[in-house]
């Protein structure tokens, strides 16, 4: 169960994050802020695997060309997954765009079935089922329901956005279990750095050479970039970390415990109140992560 803490951490560091990463776009674009959780989170990657090799005692682990194949495939994805991500939410109100995406935990446990096995108890799946409808609940009002049906271009992005960080998820688990020795810490903190760096390149080179501006946007806010890279690397390598304890659709449905977490920061930082159907979605995600959390004890509790 030490993947439950881990993934509330990673999800509390995330809602930060995005708040800062929120901060900086407004002065250096969308893409110049995502570069942020590339470019400047990957020296803190790197520091954080130094630091687990020095505290567990540790030699750098085999890296398999399975486990490299496995990281690239995340990494692509969850670069995919953002830019369609991106793409809806220009075209959509927030919330519609939101639920197409986070139908993410359905597609995780029906990818991790499939490529590696992962199997959930009938319970387990009930809770993603509920975590998903609480999300849908609280993200769209009930008078934009109609919208969910519409606009099929936007209906497609929006499903293979939450697909491909479904997916993303996936293969990161998988990269993780196709490194052969070394703590699950170690192996973890390895393929965050890995994986940070193909996407650090990937971006890079395309924002060089299609958006210099949002390339050299981020070095000039340097200073705020540098609290959201660490920010980014730090909920990363607690989401790998949590990733090689337990099934992807475990982690990746506890991790959206920062929609209330955000709602409620949100609540803080404008005044303003939950509405209804806001508030009885959060309780069907609360809901269903409490059902999550009994599916996931051990069986002799």
């Amino acid at each position: 169960m030490l993947w439950v803490p881990i993934t509330l951490l990673a999800s509390l560091a995330q809602v930060l994050r995005n708040g800062s990463q929120a901060s900086l776009t407004s002065k250096i674009g969308t893409l110049g802020a995502t570069q942020v959780r590339f470019v400047f989170g990957l020296p803190f990657s790197i520091l954080f695997f130094i630091l687990s090799l020095y505290i567990f005692d540790e030699t750098i682990p085999q890296i398999t060309m399975a486990s490299l194949s496995w990281a690239m495939l995340g990494a692509v994805s969850q670069i995919g997954a953002t830019a369609l991500m991106l793409l809806v939410m220009h075209r959509r109100a927030f919330g519609v765009a939101y639920a197409y995406i986070k139908t993410e935990p359905v597609v995780v446990a029906i990818m991790g079935f499939l490529f590696l096995g992962d199997r959930l108890s009938a319970l387990g799946w009930a809770a993603v089922l509920v975590v998903t409808m609480g999300v849908l609940v609280a993200s769209v009002p009930p008078r934009e329901f109609n919208k969910l049906l519409h606009e099929r271009a936007m209906i497609a992005a929006g499903l293979l956005s939450g697909g491909l960080f479904g997916l993303s998820a996936v293969a990161f688990r998988a990269a993780i279990e196709n490194v052969p020795q070394g703590s699950f810490i170690v192996r973890s903190i390895l393929m965050v750095t890995i994986t940070l760096t193909i996407q650090t390149v990937l971006l890079g080179v395309w924002l060089a050479w299609r958006d210099r501006t949002a390339f050299t946007g981020s070095l000039v806010e340097w200073r705020r970039s540098v609290g959201a890279g660490f920010l980014g690397a730090f909920s990363s390598a607690c989401l790998f970390c949590a990733l090689s304890l337990t099934p992807a659709a475990n982690v990746r449905t506890l991790a959206l415990i920062e929609m209330p977490l955000a709602a409620l920061l949100s609540g803080k930082l404008t005044g303003k109140n939950m509405v209804g159907h806001e508030l009885v979605g959060l309780i069907l995600v609360a809901i269903g992560m409490l059902m999550l959390l009994l599916a996931a004890l051990p069986s002799h509790f």
